[in-house]
This record gives structure tokens, sequence and C-alpha cells, in this order.
């Protein structure tokens, strides 16, 4: 059926959204989230935003020119400010406004940030679905938002969605309107661990997003010297090399990288710190070859997105689990990982991988496997509740190996069987 009728009877095809479409897709989000900000805005107000709170405490410290690394937060938390001096000075805005008014605004632009990574991570799938596309967009929104790792961004008053915007902005843009790499580069000059993408664009042969990237962080550092020269000669040559201490332990179940895994496994001593190098380097030698072999394959595959999404998503989750501390909610990158799998949706294998891994993250499973462990435990629940501990950390090591493994030789099956469905002139014509 074409032509008017076929829009009529909602072909996706092409029209205009209706405007009953344009609601739905502000109206599911908005009702979706609203649970969430009303339990982490109304809870005990020691408990609430803690890392917004450290933020704007390391605001506070810049304006009254205390130092910024022997501060803490008022107790119960006590936590210290762990990022380069150039994220207290974007924090300053946010001591400008009430404690109340800040909190509204951090959470909206947590949202604001989770839109855009939607977007770039589902975006063959949105524009596939025509006029539809608000309330494709507005549904995956609001499914992403009840990932346990972005609901843990608004307890906790995260930057973990800013940088991922800024990282799958400046990765997966299709035309940027800025320097290659420059947002990369503002994103490592706010938090270190992007910095495993300086890496990615060597490896891909992204020069110019490579010298962007460097030439970006290095002004905001430096930026970061002239207007607090103390703190920044503290930070890079004594907080930063105390990381460890400021962080917290490695062996809690929130973290979920390789560390951490391992420190549960093994007391802290030699044979810890050796089989965690051997298996963080094990990790980042395989994750950076596939991170590369998946780009490069974009250059030429029919879904040339789902790959270059692919590449980025191991690179994001490499930043995750390499580090010292993986938290849960730095597995944001998750979306990514969703995105990439479902691709344009046409794949119903791919699509159930990653309604897998989304249900997988809907729920907190390291907590419940921690409450399967104790003396009061059989052998076969501690066992159990170990696994499910490291749920979260083992599922974004698997997601590396699927995403570096079995999606690129996925999407060359399913352009080969394309190409063999075509109409044997039509083939050749392509190949002229």
């Amino acid at each position: 059926m074409d032509g008017p009728m076929a829009h009529q009877a909602g072909d996706p095809r092409g029209g205009r959204p209706h405007w009953l479409i344009l609601l739905a897709g502000v109206v599911v989000p908005v009702a979706a989230v609203i649970p969430i900000v009303a339990h982490w805005l109304t809870n005990p107000p020691d408990q609430r935003l803690v890392d917004l709170d450290v933020y704007r405490t390391g605001g506070l410290a810049v304006l009254r020119g205390a130092p910024l690394y022997d501060f803490l937060t008022q107790p119960p938390q006590l936590l210290p400010f762990t990022y380069p001096p150039f994220a207290a000075v974007l924090a300053v805005p946010f001591t400008l406004l009430p404690w109340s008014a800040a909190q509204w605004l951090w959470t909206g632009l947590i949202y604001v940030s989770l839109v855009i990574v939607v977007w770039y991570a589902f975006r063959d799938l949105i524009r596939r679905t025509g006029r539809w596309a608000p309330l494709t967009m507005g549904v995956l929104v609001a499914a992403m938002a009840w990932l346990d790792p972005v609901r843990d961004q608004v307890r906790f008053g995260q930057v973990g969605l800013f940088l991922l915007a800024m990282c799958l902005a400046d990765c997966c843009a299709r035309t940027a309107r800025w320097p290659r790499g420059a947002l990369v580069g503002l994103a490592v000059a706010i938090k270190l661990v992007p910095g495993v993408f300086l890496i990615y664009f060597l490896l891909t042969g992204r020069r110019d997003a490579l010298v962007n990237a460097v030439l970006t962080a290095a002004a905001a550092t430096l930026a970061g010297f002239a207007l607090l020269p103390a703190d920044s000669s503290g930070y890079w040559f004594g907080a930063l090399l105390q990381g460890g201490d400021r962080t917290g332990a490695v062996d809690g179940t929130t973290n979920q990288a390789v560390q951490g895994i391992v420190a549960r496994i093994f007391d802290e001593g030699p044979v810890r710190t050796l089989v965690w190098l051997a298996l963080a380097l094990l990790v980042a030698c395989y994750g950076f070859r596939w991170a590369r072999r998946v780009t490069l394959a974009a250059d030429t595959a029919a879904d040339s997105s789902s790959l270059l999404l692919g590449g980025v998503a191991i690179v994001g989750l490499l930043s995750v689990v390499l580090s010292p501390v993986g938290w849960i909610h730095h597995l944001v990158w998750m979306i990514a990982v969703i995105g990439a799998l479902a691709g344009n949706g046409r794949d119903t294998r791919r699509w159930l991988l990653a309604l897998g891994l989304w249900l997988l993250f809907l729920f907190p499973l390291p907590w419940w496997g921690r409450a399967w462990i104790g003396p009061e435990h059989s052998a076969v629940a501690e066992f159990g509740g170990q696994v499910l501990r490291d749920s979260f950390g083992i599922a974004a090591l698997a997601s590396i190996a699927i995403l570096g493994l079995w999606l690129a030789k996925r999407v060359e099956q399913d352009t080969a069987q394309r190409d063999s469905s075509r109409p044997e002139a039509e083939v050749g014509t392509l190949a002229l």
C-alpha cells in the first residue's frame, strides 16, 4: 500500500510525526524517570547526591582559596575531591545556587546527557521507525533510565553520563561541528579515565582526533595550573599517586573492575597484584585489538554504525574494567553496548542478546549476591553469591568479547545474506 493511505495506516517510512506521537515521546520518558527522581531527591539529606556534594564543595574550596585536596565533605560521608583541579573550576557555578536548586539542575543535566547518549547509541533504529521516531526515542530513554548504573548516576549525582555523551558524540558523530577529539580531550581534563580513547585514536589511525584531544586536555590542564597552581601541583605530583587510598577499598562490591574481582578472591599481597596485572594486561591486549579491528571493519561494512559504536563501546568498557576501581555507576557504557548489538533492529539474534543485557543490568545483582555471602549460608549459596557479586564485571568482560568477535562476524553474515538476496543485475551494478 503506497501513498497517503500508507501514512494513515502508520507506515513508518515517511511523513511528519503526529502531535500525539511527539507528546508521547516526551510523556513516556518523563513518566519513567519520575519515580527515580522522586526516590533519590527525597531520601535522607546526608545520602542525597553525595558526589555532587563533593564537586560543589570543591568549587567552594576554589572560591575560598582553600586547599582542594585536604577537605572532606560533611559527616557521615567524609568524601575527598579526587578529580583534576579543572573539574573543580567547572563546579564553581553550582556553588552559586542553593543546594536544592543545584540538585535539580544537576539531575536535569544527567537526563539531558542520557537523551544524547541514547540518540548516538540507537540512531539507526530510531531513524528506521520514521514518523514514530519521537516515540521510539522516548521509549528507549525510558528503558535506559532504569538500568542500575544509570539509576546510580542520579543516586550519587555523578558525571558518568556527561563523559559518556562527550565520548560518543566525538567518536560517533558522522559530521562533527567541532574539532574531532576535542570533546574526548575535555573529558580527560575532567576525569582521567577517558584517556583510554587517546590509545584508541592512535591504534585506529585517527591522528587528527588524537592531536585535538591531547591539545584540548593539555590546554584545560594548563588552565587549571594558571587558576590553581598549588592545587594543580598537589594533584599531579601528590593526590593522583594516592588514588587507591582516596577512592576506597578495592574489594568492595561496587568495584566491578578486574582488580575488584581479583581482590574478592585473593588476599592482599604479591599474588593478588600479579594476578591482577596479568589479567589486566591480557584484557587490554585483546580489548584494544578487537576495538581496532571492529572500528576498521566499519569502513567497509553495510552496518557501519553498529561496528563503529561497538569499537567505541569496547574502549569505554576497557576504561572501567582496567581501572583500579570501576564502580557500578561507571558501567553506563552498557548503553552503548546494547545499542551496538540492537543495531537497526533487523537481526533477531542481536536484538535478543541486547535485550538480555538490558535485563541483566536492570537489577542490582551484585548486591543480591553480597547478601548471599556469610557463614549462615551454604557453600552453594556462597559460590552463587560470589558469582552474582561479580556479575556486572563479568558481563562487561563478556561484552568486550561479544562485540570484538561475534558482532563483527554477525554483521559480515548479514551483509553477505543481503547481497545474495539481491537480483544478480543489482549486485553487479553495486560491484561496479
